[in-house]
């Protein structure tokens, strides 16, 4: 029957997801359960693994609006499948925001968890308007509400789901909710609180075990069990429990880590306002969105999202950002054109109090409340999305893993072919049927390794031990084979390239319509009275915390600089002013004139009759990396007006200003000091009418006020590179990583700073792409600007174009684009061709908003680069953790936004890091190698041995599986990282040419020694078949002891024979060839001699393997069941081992360095084209002769083409 397409939820979202109704069918139902009892349960194992047939195996089809059971399956490229169940629930209303006019009188039954119908009570139908079902169902601790008007499911978020206007939120929720209503939406929004449920380790035991993995084990454990062989099914399920306990550890550490995280603070007492202006204390639980809750004076961790509508508040949101700056927090603006602007927590991030981020002080007026709406609870909040992310994360889509399951399924082929075989042997020998099954089922559990797992993830583990010593922590082990492969970095550039703190080099005023000399100090007795040290005074957002100035570091300095003393007055003292002040700054009592000082008269004079220094700030606009600025107004003691004070990125601060007041030379000053590398700001001032009072400026907009201002000067700031950064961008290029640079600064100060740390070379060109919208009838279009170089070059120069194989080269100047968050948007929405073109070469992003790096990370992965990014943590949350590997220079020990956080604060733990990924993704190819040889060579001796109806003893597969293979495949992953980073990277593969040749030719190499020792065996002159009478030791050497083996009573599983003892020997030598030849040194890890616990290992084992075999121990014969053979057999044994060994490193040898081209010779595929899209494109852009653009050529949008219009 064919599926009905699927309905969509969550559409254009992450989670998106393709969902389709089902209901019980008894048949169906009734055929599984027939089917698990005929399958002692398998059955229902492998639909408890395939949710997809589980579902269908058991249910019809039907509509959603019917379906008892929903099949959920993601969009993405993992397309995951999940079960849900449809739960009812009855409400009084269909909507969390629906008008409840009817209940105002009664009571709403307060009922937790999972809403039944119990929900409504019969007693209260009276009194409520009919109450209606709703359908709904909890997927990864969201729920998903049916919605009668679109035919779907939908979730809830919070009071922005209807679309309110930072205006209507003042008027419409700023009073608060009643009992009845908070109540009617807890049933929808649930508790507030981000429940992380540990589970009980009963729980986690069964979820563990019932891994396919373990599920194997167990079918091995009691097949060796029916074979008597308890000592190894023995060892199995030790190392199995010990395993399981780990994992249980480990899990529910995590867990307990993770609830206790989230515990903290979660649930508190919280003061609510209701509809009747009553205040009363509840459980920060109990809140739901549309509340109205009090922000205490000594702060508090808040326990929700909500917006600030009354006050101010100083926020510490380390625990979101990773960034411990102070964070100012000012009230929803409430008239202007800012209040029309509908609210998201997104846009009006600087008014919003997020979940768990903790606040540490409010400012308010004399009798005035500071209050906020609660906005978002629960798991929708910033703080539960982020839980949510760590509890449900996506798969880590690597192809080492993809292709470790294709080879497992190989594996899973060799060992049909070996069941197959087996079984038609067995019949011809007339063997018993009990027999056949064991046997043939035996040669499955020999085929898959049942350690590969364990062994697999060791190396992994060892090289976070080793990134840990250096001082780099991860919270996502699976991402250090990723750090591997990565072939471009993305760098943030203030803190991670350059040094946190600014220095200020110098200041610039302006007077009179131009500008005046540059001043190194700002604090000096001629300026105190000067509005541009006003401006550097008050345009902040400082706080004193403690007694200690805190905020913004470059703000920091700018205060610094003047000299002058920030005050917070308490609320009593800030009654004297009129209008209320909150802060105050002032110059140090020193600079104000000391004729003022002396004078008898001005010391007995009024507070208002003072020299006017003091200065209170009245409100404040904080920054926004949107509009890139900043704004304050303040009031002069004793003046009758206010000013207005602004500070911003000087292109759009000039833009504001009258035009008059910017000298001409403004583009010219501000280009030579950013190509120089500064960081510069400009300041402005208005001086507002005097009719203006307080209250009038609280409800001023923003957009008013940053209008008509007078140019007063610029800020020069020195932003050094750290010492350590241009060598890691050195060593980087030269290790065919490409780096870029993303950042919110200014443009030309960008590429100052890319071509002073080598991230652009002298010789090469950057190429400038700005772009404008459509206006006015005009397309879109990007003007293609040619900066100057600084070192003249010949046109002719040859440049190779960053490749994975160099071997692309261009007979052209080098160039780099360099592109503006403006232009990017633009380019984004109205050039999608040229998007991905630009991205091959563009190295500087400049004035990029946070979301466009996380935008530019998918563009980069889109063209299949493996993307690392490195960050402070501040604003690229996003992009830390959308990049295949997120670096943050934090000094927080673990940050929840990014899988990699290093405690050193510079970018040397970016080569760190990609040499552990390199060395931990070849130590996972040489340990998948060798576990698959391992499975292969004890494979082909057992099928020998069953073709003479023999097999390998339990003590033999003992000593194999535990001394030989789990000390190997545990100690070759220690090999720590190559000491520095080489021109080529490790396969990304395990299913390519070179690396099957290599393992196919080595199983080649140990199954035609393996037959070679078999068919030898049986033509020597003292071969027999072997009974406990059998003395071919004495046949040929006398000096050995008579009868060794003729005490052993008689052998009915035909283990003790020639054939056995000489396929033990030579397999056993065969492990520890592969181990050696696999176990892969320079150029990703140090070579295997400095891993001393590998070569002790091996060493130990040729002794004592070579011991045995030339001077028998009794003991030890008996204990593996080994018969003796003669010495000339024992020393023919050690030349075969030796060609073995010789031959396996030759063919090894070989196929690293002629494997590649051998079979690309073979295959007739010498001229491949590249498989990644970068070096498709690359390809495509050299025989363009259009690209890059021409100088000063304009690139339109209506061209379908995007044909280059002639210069301007």
């Amino acid at each position: 029957m064919k599926t009905k397409e699927p309905t969509i939820i969550n559409q254009g979202l992450e989670d998106e997801m393709e969902v389709w109704g089902y209901r019980p069918c008894v048949w169906k139902m009734i055929l599984v359960g027939v089917g698990t009892v005929c399958s002692g349960g398998l059955l229902l194992l492998l639909l408890y693994w395939l949710p997809e047939w589980g579902v269908k195996g058991t249910c019809t089809h039907t509509s959603l609006r019917d379906a008892h059971t929903l099949l959920l399956r993601t969009t993405d490229e993992f397309s995951q499948w999940f079960r849900a169940k449809v739960h009812v629930m009855l409400a009084p209303g269909k909507e969390p925001f629906d008008s409840l006019d009817l209940m105002s009188t009664a009571q709403l039954p307060n009922g937790a968890g999972d809403y039944g119908i119990s929900a409504v009570h019969d007693e209260h139908h009276g009194k409520y308007r009919q109450p209606v079902q709703i359908l709904y169902f909890t997927h990864h601790s969201t729920k998903y509400y049916w919605n009668d008007m679109i035919q779907n499911f939908e979730f809830y978020i919070g009071l922005e789901d209807v679309k309110v206007s930072c205006a209507s939120i003042h008027s419409d929720h700023s009073s608060g909710l009643s009992k009845t209503l908070q109540d009617y939406r807890r049933l929808f929004f649930g508790e507030n609180e981000i429940a992380v449920r540990v589970p009980s380790l009963f729980k986690l035991l069964i979820k563990e075990v019932l891994n396919p993995f373990y599920i194997f084990q167990l079918f091995s454990v009691i097949l060796w069990s029916a074979e008597d062989y308890y000592y190894y099914a023995t060892a199995i399920v030790f190392m199995s429990v010990i395993s399981i306990a780990t994992s249980l550890y480990t899990i529910q550490k995590q867990y307990v880590m993770l609830h206790d995280m989230v515990a903290t603070h979660s649930v508190v007492r919280v003061s609510v306002c209701r509809g009747n202006k009553e205040i009363e204390q509840a459980m920060s639980t109990d809140l739901v969105p549309g509340d109205v809750i009090i922000i205490p004076a000594n702060g508090m961790v808040m326990p929700c999202d909500a917006v600030l509508i009354h006050g101010t508040c100083i926020v510490n949101e380390s625990m979101l950002t990773g960034e411990s700056v102070p964070v100012t927090k000012t009230s929803l603006p409430s008239s202007g054109e800012d209040a029309a602007w509908t609210y998201s927590t997104e846009e009006h991030k600087r008014h919003t109090l997020f979940c768990g981020t903790h606040v540490i002080q409010t400012r308010f007026y004399a009798g005035e409340l500071v209050e906020a709406v609660v906005v978002r609870t629960g798991f929708s909040t910033e703080k539960g999305q982020l839980v949510r992310s760590i509890l449900h994360p996506k798969p880590t889509d690597f192809k080492l893993y993809r292709d470790a399951y294709l080879f497992l399924l190989c594996l899973v082929g060799v060992a049909g072919i070996g069941f197959i075989y087996t079984i038609v042997l067995s019949i011809m020998n007339k063997v018993p049927a009990k027999t056949i099954i064991i046997e043939s089922l035996d040669i499955i559990t020999i085929t898959v390794p049942p350690a590969l797992p364990a062994a697999m993830t060791a190396g992994i583990v060892y090289a976070q031990r080793r990134l840990k010593r250096v001082g780099i922590f991860c919270i996502s082990p699976q991402r250090i084979n990723m750090c591997g492969q990565l072939n471009l970095v993305c760098f943030d550039k203030t803190g991670t390239l350059t040094e946190d703190g600014l220095d200020l080099w110098g200041v610039q005023r302006v007077e009179d319509g131009s500008f005046s000399p540059p001043e190194a100090d700002a604090a000096e007795d001629s300026l105190v009275n000067s509005a541009f040290v006003a401006c550097m005074a008050t345009c902040h957002s400082l706080t004193k915390i403690e007694g200690e100035l805190s905020g913004d570091p470059l703000d920091l300095k700018m205060f610094s600089a003047t000299g002058w003393i920030l005050e917070e007055p308490t609320e009593e003292e800030t009654t004297l002013h009129n209008p209320i002040m909150p802060t105050v700054v002032r110059p140090p009592k020193q600079s104000i004139p000391e004729a003022n000082q002396n004078n008898p008269l001005t010391q007995n004079m009024e507070l208002n009759q003072l020299p006017s220094c003091e200065i209170g700030i009245v409100r404040q606009f904080p920054f926004s990396s949107t509009l890139q600025r900043m704004s304050v107004v303040v009031r002069r003691l004793g003046e009758k007006h206010m000013d207005a004070y602004l500070k911003g990125a000087p292109e759009v601060v000039a833009s504001l200003c009258k035009q008059h007041t910017v000298p001409q030379s403004f583009t010219e000053t501000l280009e030579t000091y950013t190509k120089q590398g500064f960081r510069v700001i400009a300041l402005a001032h208005r001086q507002l009418e005097s009719k203006l009072s307080w209250h009038k400026v609280q409800s001023l907009s923003r957009d008013l006020l940053e209008t008509n201002m007078e140019f007063l000067g610029l800020i020069i700031m020195q932003n050094k590179i750290k010492e350590e950064t241009a060598g890691v961008l050195r060593e980087l290029r030269q290790a065919n990583i490409r780096t870029l640079m993303v950042t919110g600064d200014n443009m030309l100060t960008a590429i100052s700073v890319a071509r002073d740390c080598g991230m652009i070379r002298a010789h090469e060109r950057v190429i400038i792409a700005e772009a404008a919208p459509p206006k006015d009838f005009h397309p879109a279009s990007i003007t293609w600007h040619y900066t100057e170089n600084p070192v003249q070059t010949k046109d002719n120069q040859s440049v190779e174009i960053n490749l994975e194989d160099g071997v692309y080269a261009r007979q052209e100047q080098s160039y780099h684009f360099a592109v503006t968050g403006r232009a990017f948007a633009v380019i984004t929405e109205h050039f999608p061709q040229l998007l991905q073109k630009l991205a091959l070469r563009a190295t500087v992003f400049a004035r990029m908003a946070p979301d466009q790096k996380t935008q530019l990370v998918e563009v980069l992965q889109s063209i299949d680069y493996t993307v690392g990014m490195c960050g402070d943590g501040a604003n690229d949350c996003g992009a830390l953790k959308r990049a295949h590997c997120g670096i943050s220079l934090s000094e927080l020990e673990a940050s929840v936004a990014s899988p990699f956080t290093s405690s050193t604060a510079n970018i040397s733990c970016v080569p760190n890091l990609i040499r552990e990924g390199r060395a931990a993704l070849i130590t996972s190819f040489c340990v998948f190698k060798f576990m698959a040889l391992y499975s292969i060579i004890q494979y082909l001796s057992v099928t020998l041995l069953y073709s003479i109806l023999s097999n390998l003893g339990d003590f033999q597969f003992l000593f194999i599986d535990i001394a030989i293979i789990l000390i190997i495949a545990f100690t070759m992953s220690l090999n720590p990282a190559w000491k520095e980073l080489v021109w080529r990277r490790p396969p990304s593969s395990l299913i390519s040419g070179p690396l099957l040749f290599s393992v196919l030719t080595q199983i080649i190499t140990c199954l035609l020694f393996q037959v070679l020792a078999f068919l030898l065996v049986r033509q020597q002159s003292w071969y027999e078949t072997w009974t406990p009478q059998s003395d071919a030791c004495n046949a040929s050497r006398s000096g050995l002891s008579h009868g060794l083996n003729v005490t052993s009573p008689h052998d009915h599983k035909n283990i003790k024979n020639y054939e056995n003892t000489t396929l033990f020997y030579v397999s056993s030598f065969q492990y520890l060839a592969v181990a050696i030849i696999f176990s892969k040194g320079k150029p990703f890890r140090q070579p295997s001699y400095r891993n001393w616990p590998f070569m002790l290992s091996c060493i130990a084992l040729y002794t004592f393997l070579l011991f045995i075999m030339l001077y028998p121990v009794r003991a030890i014969d008996n204990f593996l069941e080994i018969v003796c053979v003669p010495h000339d057999w024992r020393i023919t044994l050690v030349i075969i081992v030796i060609v073995n060994a010789a031959v396996s490193f030759i063919l090894e040898e070989a196929n690293q360095h002629w494997a590649s081209s051998f079979l690309s010779w073979l295959f007739c595929r010498t001229n491949k084209p590249p498989r990644v899209l970068y070096m498709h494109l690359a390809l495509e852009l050299q025989d363009n002769t259009d690209w890059p653009p021409r100088p000063s050529t304009v690139t339109y949008a209506s061209d379908p083409q995007s044909r280059l219009s002639a210069p301007l």
